[in-house]
């Protein structure tokens, strides 16, 4: 699949491929994606497949997430790739790293495991959110957030969701992404990434406190198939951790990313 995708810096420098969450889009990461750019890096950053600007599908799983991730490489000749990936992101990355570990120059996974999820209530009632609303009823994006508040009680979340929203070419707001293709394969995204393989090369884990995607508990495995990862938590954030503590996770992620020496000790101070 031909996916969408925003980029930032100068082509020739050192590729950085940054793949956003479950109902999220490339737009989220372009702050972090410009600013980033600036320390030397050729930012990538697609939407992914029924999200955002890319194609819809009825088949949504990891495999063709990570499949989608290879076209992408191969069309824009991207060598030695650093991947960085958050939540459903981080699992696509995760899955690519491990099964091309020659390939992967290093990796940040924010705040997902390795680990299946099972059922998780919170995302199937997001979805089921949004498919109640017929965007094209209501005239406003505010108007959409009254609505969504009947069911959806974080501003923050609802933030988030509508920024999915668009004004097709009859005026008229619709989702972008593909909420049935989502809704039908919700339960493959709590999959777990299983492979076998290894990944030598440096990996850094950024964790949110307040989050339970990783839990000490996920450490011994995540250090099997990345024996030379960092896990790093930062305390007052919860899964949205580049979102919340902005300024520490670009200080962690520039610091690992450019080998800034003690950026581990600077950042913790």
């Amino acid at each position: 699949m031909k996916l969408f995708f925003r980029r930032f810096g100068r082509i020739g420098d050192q590729p950085l491929v940054i793949l956003h969450g479950l109902f999220g889009i490339s737009d989220n990461w372009a702050t972090f994606g410009k600013r980033i750019a600036d320390e030397g890096f050729d930012v990538i950053i697609p939407d992914q497949r029924n999200h955002g600007l890319s194609p819809h599908s009825p088949v949504f799983n990891y495999l063709a997430l990570t499949d989608d991730l290879g076209e992408l490489l191969d069309d824009q000749q991207i060598v030695n790739p650093i991947l960085l990936g958050h939540s459903m992101g981080g699992k696509v990355a995760m899955r690519y790293t491990l099964e091309n570990p020659d390939v992967v120059n290093r990796l940040i996974v924010v705040d997902i495991a390795l680990r299946g999820y099972g059922t998780r209530p919170h995302h199937r009632n997001i979805l089921d959110a949004m498919l109640a609303i017929d965007p094209a009823l209501f005239p406003t994006r505010t108007a959409i957030e009254a609505e969504l508040t009947k069911k959806v009680s974080e501003q923050r979340i609802r933030q988030f969701l509508l920024k999915n929203l668009h004004r097709n070419d009859d005026n008229v707001l619709e989702w972008r992404l593909n909420l049935t293709g989502l809704s039908e394969n919700l339960s493959q995204m709590f999959d777990a990434i299983e492979t076998g393989k290894i990944f030598y090369k440096p990996a850094l884990f950024i964790r949110g406190g307040q989050s339970d995607y990783i839990l000490p508990s996920d450490y011994p495995e995540i250090r099997k198939s990345f024996p030379n990862a960092e896990i790093i938590t930062i305390e007052n954030a919860s899964h949205w951790v580049h979102a919340e503590a902005p300024e520490q996770f670009f200080l962690l992620s520039s610091g690992f990313l450019t080998g800034t020496p003690d950026w581990l000790s600077s950042v913790n101070e």
